[in-house]
Parts: structure tokens; sequence; C-alpha cells
């Protein structure tokens, strides 16, 4: 494990806007913000010779992207297969790639008109071709508000979790949100606002509901030795690592932690992603957590070892994960405010806060964090990355 640490680097960053309705292919958002980063790295097309990404049927494959890009020789590229449970596994994947000599400069990426083409979960097209949605379908139990809600509503049984408490984690980030330019949310929200949201799968109101987004978000991953030499204060890849094992929908009985359906595969992985980069939950100055719901990053704060089993409630309520609090948590706002890029943007804000050029959202002295993916929900895996300040 610690030969992988510190061997590699995101050395640049870059985004397309935003938006409900891009007026734009896929394949062209990929291309716009995959330049953007590598304008931001200082790198050229021609010094490219991976690409990488993850999509569901949604999005453009590298071997459409490269020749598009003028990409002169590709020599090793990933198209992942899932979801928001793969997303960091890309970078990871990347990073050992270029750990292991078989290509110099990979950019990821992640593209979707998740709002005006391709809205996930939708139910006006065939299901999703996983088996375990043979046993969803019949029931019309299709989409991940109606999936998390249960998982939410088995939390607050267990814990006495409440909805206020969800709601604060709307609100903060809404607040975060506010000091982004590129956020799609940017008016205040307060409890009562997130209270008076309509319901869209009980316990889960509109507010508690990630952004259905258009837009795509590029990171550049390089050596160390590389990324030193380039434009921007480079930034390593400490820790990296995926897995997972049977699905709460088709083998709940031999999942992490049994039929406990308030723990994820993410308190199994942890330990695993802590010990390979070196550090401890303590350790952690800023984390994105994965937060298609505000439940997704409750569950995370217990997971990841920043509270006990049960407390990510008041861990919230107490304001530890504000912007000015002991573990800011998705300091550009996040799924629910900024924008939907199926994981990627969460990588690309914790490249903001350990190079310090987060602007008004930045947190002091930020030098270690922790991104995470979809901790292993619907799908059985997930996925996450400890990254750290090259300084």
């Amino acid at each position: 494990m610690g030969s992988f640490r510190d061997r590699t680097a995101i050395a640049g960053v870059g985004y397309t806007p935003f938006s409900k309705d891009s007026g734009v292919s896929t394949l062209t958002l990929a291309v716009d913000a995959i330049l953007a980063a590598l304008e931001d790295a200082g790198l050229a097309v021609d010094e490219v010779d991976g690409l990488a990404t993850h999509r569901v049927g949604d999005s453009t494959p590298p071997w459409v992207v490269a020749p598009a890009l003028g990409v002169p020789e590709v020599s090793w590229y990933l198209d992942q297969f899932g979801g928001g449970s793969v997303s960091h596994s890309v970078i990871g994947q990347a990073a050992m790639a270029v750990a292991a000599g078989v290509a110099e400069t990979v950019v990821c990426y992640r593209a979707i008109n998740a709002r005006s083409e391709f809205r996930m979960g939708g139910t006006g097209r065939a299901p999703a071709p996983i088996f375990d949605m043979q046993y969803q379908a019949p029931y019309g139990y299709f989409a991940p508000p109606q999936q998390f809600a249960m998982f939410a509503r088995a939390h607050m049984n267990a814990y006495g979790t409440t909805h206020e408490q969800f709601g604060q984690i709307a609100v903060q980030q809404r607040a975060n949100a506010v000091k982004n330019a590129r956020a799609l949310k940017r008016d205040p929200i307060t409890l009562d606002d997130y209270l008076a949201s309509r319901w869209i799968a009980e316990p889960l109101r509109m507010l508690d509901c990630c952004l259905e987004t258009d837009g795509a978000c590029a990171v550049v991953v390089t050596s160390r030795e590389r990324a030193r030499d380039l434009r921007r204060t480079p930034v390593l890849v400490s820790g990296a690592v995926w897995g997972g094992g049977d699905s709460f929908f088709s083998g709940a009985g031999s999942a992490a932690y049994g039929t406990d359906f308030t723990v994820t595969e993410a308190a199994r992985m942890a330990p695993r992603l802590y010990a390979m980069a070196g550090v401890g939950p303590g350790d952690i100055d800023v984390a994105e957590l994965y937060d298609c719901f505000t439940y997704s990053v409750l569950v995370q704060l217990e997971d990841y070892g920043f509270c006990e089993k049960g407390e990510g409630g008041p861990f919230v309520e107490s304001g530890a994960t504000a912007l000015d609090g002991t573990l800011p948590v998705n300091t550009h706002g996040g799924f629910l405010s900024e924008g939907y890029v199926h994981g990627i943007n969460h990588i690309a804000e914790a490249v903001a806060q350990l190079r310090g050029d987060a602007g008004d959202r930045q947190v002091d002295g930020a030098e270690v964090a922790l991104s995470t993916a979809q901790p292993g929900y619907v799908l059985a895996g997930t996925s996450a990355l400890i990254l750290r300040s090259d300084t």
C-alpha cells in the first residue's frame, strides 16, 4: 500500500458551465471540460496518452473523445460501467496506471446531460440492464429517491434521526453554494424552507435530493515529479480504494454488516483507505462526501469514522460540518446545490481546497481531503480518495 502513496498527482481541473439544458452533446461537454483541465495544468492535447470515464449509457466513451480532441495515441483508457459508486475508482485506476508506467498523462472526465437527456432513475425507458432490477421493477421501485428513502427511514427508526437533522445538511450546503459562482442554486435557504419543500419519497423531500444537471468536469492525473513542473500546485493522490460485496437488494445477509441497513460498504473500506494514505479521520481537514441525498452525507460521517454510529444527526446539528466547523463538508455546495456531475466535481473541489484557491469558501490550512463516492447502497461497491497538498 505504501508504495502507491503520493506517487501521482492531480495537476489540473476543468469544468463546463452547469445548467438544466446544455444545448450540446455529451461529447461536446466532455471535450470542453478536458480542454479546460489541460489549460489549468498547462498541458497540450498531444501530451495526453490516457483517458478515463464512467457512465451508465448516458455519456461518451474514450474512443470517441480521443479523436474529437485530437489525441494522437491512447496508450491506456478506462470506460467503467457504473454510477456514483465507481466515480472515484476512475481517478484511482488512472493513478495506478501512471504509477505503473503504462501512461504518463491521463485525463479523467464525466460528461452528462442529466436533466435534458438521461434523467437518472427515469421510468420512460426500459429498466437498466442490472440483474437486481428484475426484483424491483414489478413493484414500481425504480428511482434512487425511492431506494434511499428506505435506508434513511431505517436510520431514523434505529437512532431517532430527525427530518431537521437532514435539513441542516441541505441548509449548510446551500450556504456554501452561495459563495460558489459555479453553483446552480445560490439563494440561501432556511430550515423552515427545507421543511416546507414537497415530498419526493418519504422521508426525503425535494431539498434532500441532488440536482439533475447538464455538465462535465475533468481532472488531469500524472506523476508527482511531472506535476511539479506544471502550472499549478500539485495535489497528491495519497490513498485510492474501491471495492464492494453483495448488493443490499440481492444479498443483504452477506453484505458488509448483514441486514443492518444503517451501515454501508464505506465502513468496511474506510480502514483500508486510511491505512493506504497513512492518516486517520482526525487528519482530514475537509470532506467532500457523496451527497446524492442528505442521508448519504449523514451515514458517511459515521462510516468514515468522524462520529459513532447513530451520531451523524447530532454531529451535523452541532455545526461541525459547516464551513467554519471542525470538519467542513461539501464546501462547494455539493450535488444538492452546486450540481450533480456524478462524483467528479467533488474531487475537483477537494483539489481547489488543497491548492488554496477556493475563494470565499476556502478552508484555512486545508492540507488533507477526503472525497467519496456513493457509499454502497443500490450498487454494492464504493470508492474514495484521500488527497494531500504537495507542500
